[in-house]
């Protein structure tokens, strides 16, 4: 039986290439789990007291803060290396950017995590009064490194990230407009802090925050419940074949 003048039926996409499905929902749930820091304000509260070091009691909650932190700072290299094969075909120099940019982000991470554990060994020796000036020191470097890590770098990586999304158009526009849009107010916010305009801890530096994290938590969910759109997937796989031809 001859198939001449017969149409083909175009490439079933429903399901799209399970290979791209593993990592959206790889790279949602690491962009979910970094969202287990929240806890850590609270956790922190006393070892940020200005007497934490003359104190008696538990040290647990500063260290479950400190194990929450670096779980976050993990992941957060994770979403980025897990990203960069899909994220490179559109972009690859600015998705090399989004890895390196994320490992600096954690490495400040890690630093902070140093410092309020150091105020919580000093009180275990039992340092004393002596201890006081350092501890406070040290809050105050935790503080600092917090603010570069933690509000700035964000901004760095929600930027390429979003720029990249909305590009590539993996994921609703609409979605990766967020990123693009918080990374900006959020570095207001961190100038801001700078030249103390505003309270690193208050309200308004919360609000500089709030579509960043609306960015990441959302687009954490969209990956693992949806995924990245089938035909923009198929778009970037074209393009690098044309690209490597």
């Amino acid at each position: 039986m001859t198939t001449a003048g017969v149409r083909r039926a175009p490439p079933d996409t429903s399901t799209g290439d399970p290979s791209y499905r593993r990592v959206s929902r790889a790279a949602g749930i690491l962009y979910v789990l970094t969202f287990v820091s929240i806890p850590t304000l609270a956790l922190y509260g006393p070892v940020k007291g200005a007497n934490y070091v003359l104190r008696s009691g538990p040290d647990t909650a500063a260290v479950v803060g400190g194990l929450l932190e670096v779980t976050i700072a993990l992941a957060g290299i994770g979403t980025a290396v897990v990203l960069f094969p899909v994220l490179k075909k559109q972009n690859e120099t600015l998705a090399l950017g989004l890895v390196a940019a994320r490992i600096l982000e954690s490495a400040t991470i890690f630093v902070g995590v140093a410092f309020l554990l150091s105020v919580v060994t000093l009180r275990q020796d039992g340092s004393g009064a002596g201890a006081l000036v350092s501890s406070h020191v040290l809050v105050t470097l935790y503080d600092r490194i917090f603010l570069l890590g933690q509000s700035f770098m964000p901004a760095v990586c929600d930027l390429l990230l979003g720029y990249m999304l909305y590009r590539s158009r993996l994921v609703p526009r609409g979605l990766a407009m967020v990123g693009m849009v918080g990374a900006p107010l959020l570095v207001v916010g961190y100038v801001a802090i700078l030249f103390g305009g505003i309270d690193q801890h208050g309200a308004v530096a919360g609000l500089s925050a709030l579509l960043v994290a609306a960015f990441e938590f959302s687009l954490g969910i969209w990956l693992i419940v949806k995924g990245f759109d089938t035909r923009a997937a198929l778009r970037l796989d074209s393009n690098e074949d044309l690209v490597r031809s």
